[in-house]
């Protein structure tokens, strides 16, 4: 999640835990402590694959942060004890605040190295967008009343229901995504497709409208967008995976280490004599992806395949487009144009690496 969200819950969090012993203090604390876990951002891998398969790593794993508030409350008993709260409660706020950051981050698309140094596939649970104010505002709200007032207030009450708000929205954002899964793999099962897995995540901003990818029996995936409010199966899109060109580049350690992250939710395409590769989980759809490399290089059409140190590829974030998006959510019409954006995808007008 984005990292205001995740200030506020720390603060949320060491608000309602120790919030009547250390007053304002208590919501900073939190809001800091909350944010260590994203430092991760500041190493460098030495290339924007390895840099996003490493984010959300070792600093995002449940054992290195159980560790590490075991260690925050012992050197905080050492050095600063009270006599107002007991060394369990701050161990178990501390802790708290610090596993809520990556549990967090495991309900978006992104992918969370919740078990490191175990190497399971990243958990991306995608039930929350990046960003999605109807989680955040009322618990930012919430803190901002308590750093303005203090201890003047009993505020605990007031933290303890903004929290319970926070965990009944991913419960309703995890009872969305059921729904329309079921209700898009039904639609497909009609149509004779056979679905071998499906991937969905909420648009930007909330949990009504969901981009469903299926990936069928052949080297194909179908991409379709439905609202929970649509009385329509929504609008789909089938588009070529090209996996076959991921096994003509050989061994790559970096795109072996991009298919894993993604649970190989990826797309290739030969653009000239470059090689790119677009993680299908993260974007508004078809032709606007937030994560696309150059992987891949060759001398001519029918040459061999060379392996390259990945760079970023121009990406198409479609800003313009989410007004259209938002509006989609409430009403079936008019549809996104999901063709049109397969149409960039296809011509690749203007894509440089860089």
């Amino acid at each position: 999640m984005d990292s205001l969200t995740q200030a506020v819950l720390g603060a949320g969090i060491q608000g309602a835990m120790l919030g009547r012993f250390q007053g304002r203090k208590a919501l900073l604390a939190g809001a800091a402590l909350a944010t260590l876990p994203d430092l991760d951002v500041l190493i460098d891998y030495g290339d924007p694959v390895s840099g996003m398969i490493n984010h959300r790593g070792f600093s995002h794993s449940l054992f290195v942060l159980t560790l590490l508030a075991a260690v925050l409350a012992w050197g905080m008993r050492r050095w600063r004890p009270s006599p107002l709260y007991s060394g369990r409660r701050l161990f178990l706020t501390i802790w708290l605040v610090l596993i809520t950051h990556p549990l967090l981050d495991a309900f978006t698309s992104y992918g969370t190295q919740l078990w490191w140094p175990l190497t399971p596939t990243p958990t991306a649970w995608a039930s929350l967008f990046i960003i999605d104010p109807f989680f955040t505002v009322p618990l930012l709200l919430v803190v901002a009343v308590g750093l303005v007032v203090g201890n003047r207030w009993r505020m605990q009450p007031a933290f303890c229901w903004a929290l319970a708000w926070c965990a009944a929205y991913i419960a309703l954002s995890v009872g969305a995504k059921t729904i329309v899964e079921a209700r898009v793999r039904q639609h497909l099962e009609q149509q004779g497709h056979t679905v071998v897995a499906m991937f969905s995540t909420p648009q930007p901003f909330n949990i009504v409208l969901w981009r469903v990818l299926a990936r069928t029996d052949g080297d194909h995936y179908i991409e379709t967008i439905v609202s929970l409010l649509d009385r329509t199966p929504g609008e789909s899109l089938e588009a070529p995976l090209n996996s076959g060109l991921a096994e003509a580049v050989g061994p790559a350690p970096q795109l072996s280490g991009l298919r894993w992250f993604t649970d190989n939710w990826l797309r290739y395409d030969a653009v000239g004599n470059q090689l790119v590769v677009s993680d299908l989980r993260m974007g508004i759809g078809t032709g606007y992806y937030s994560f696309r490399f150059l992987v891949a290089r060759r001398n001519g059409e029918g040459a061999p395949w060379t392996a390259v140190t990945p760079a970023y590829w121009h990406r198409e974030r479609g800003l313009d487009e989410l007004p259209a998006v938002m509006w989609r959510a409430l009403r079936p019409d008019p549809p996104l144009p999901l063709h049109e954006w397969e149409t960039l995808m296809t011509l690749q007008r203007g894509m440089t690496a860089r």
